[in-house]
């Protein structure tokens, strides 16, 4: 039980950090483009709509890294290989 046990805190520290740290690239990145988008605008207001479709793909770009950090972090939570492979071993 001892294995199971520790298999089981490891997924949930794991889950924790894939999450944190995969979400402060995405976080930063979309700050920066959403400034500069700003700048861009407040400097060629006429272009205004191209540049907010191409900020709105890019933004859409950029946080798809932050929801594969998410699907990552609930495979390892909820579909994870050594955790089964620990309870089936568990009893021999």
């Amino acid at each position: 039980m001892e294995g199971i046990s520790l298999i089981g805190m490891a997924s949930v520290l794991s889950a924790g950090l894939t999450i944190g740290i995969g979400a402060i690239g995405p976080a930063i990145g979309e700050g920066r483009a959403v400034a500069q988008a700003l700048s861009s605008i407040a400097q060629q207001p006429d272009e205004m709509n191209s540049i907010t479709r191409t900020l709105f793909v890019g933004l859409a770009m950029i946080e798809s890294t932050a929801i594969y950090a998410f699907v990552v972090s609930m495979i390892i939570i909820f579909a994870n290989p050594f955790w089964d492979y620990v309870v089936a071993n568990a009893g021999g």
